[in-house]
């Protein structure tokens, strides 16, 4: 069963970034953009524990998750330092909602990206997407979060491959995300 995405809404008033139109974000200049990136990624990298952060933490995934669907904007962040961020977040947050929410943006992220530089970190990305759809298995909420994301990870490095614009050593793909995958469309 696939589960229809809700249209996300952040709420200006609680973000502490700029609030940018994917447009404006595309057309900053390089000083500009690195200090956009720098607060979204100290905001990421909060380890405060209390509710308030989780929400502003997942406000801000809410306002990524609407400028991601731009192009250009896509590829300037998947290619940025926020990427390692988000894979970290999914890794450590302790809330699932902010893990569903990071899985959502690299989701967007790979979807919408027209350009994949060999240095991104993909493979890790997929390796832990595989390795929590594996642990959790029988969450079936969980897997409709994650599922997306690996899927169109996997098939940005295919499109990548198959236009060979980059040798297949780039990003290892494991056999285990192939066999989660299946596993997951057999059992459903």
């Amino acid at each position: 069963q696939i589960m229809k995405q809700v249209p996300v809404r952040f709420d200006l008033k609680t973000l502490h970034i700029p609030t940018y139109s994917a447009e404006k974000l595309s057309s900053l200049k390089d000083m500009d953009w690195n200090d956009f990136l720098q607060r979204v990624c100290s905001l990421l990298d909060s380890t405060e524990k209390n509710t308030g952060a989780a929400r502003s933490k997942l406000n801000l995934l809410y306002y990524l998750c609407t400028v991601a669907v731009h192009k250009e904007v896509a590829s300037r962040l998947i290619s940025s330092q926020l990427f390692p961020v988000l894979i970290q977040q999914l890794r450590a947050a302790a809330n699932w909602d902010i893990r569903a929410k990071v899985a959502r943006v690299i989701g967007l992220l790979a979807l919408h990206t027209s350009e994949l530089g060999e240095n991104v970190p993909v493979s890790e990305a997929i390796i832990l997407l595989t390795e929590l759809i594996r642990e959790n298995f029988r969450n079936s909420k969980l897997k409709q979060c994650l599922l997306p994301s690996l899927g169109e990870l996997l098939y940005l490095i295919a499109s990548k491959e198959e236009k060979r614009e980059h040798s297949r050593e780039c990003w290892v793909v494991p056999s285990a995300a192939y066999t989660v995958l299946m596993r997951c469309l057999r059992e459903g």
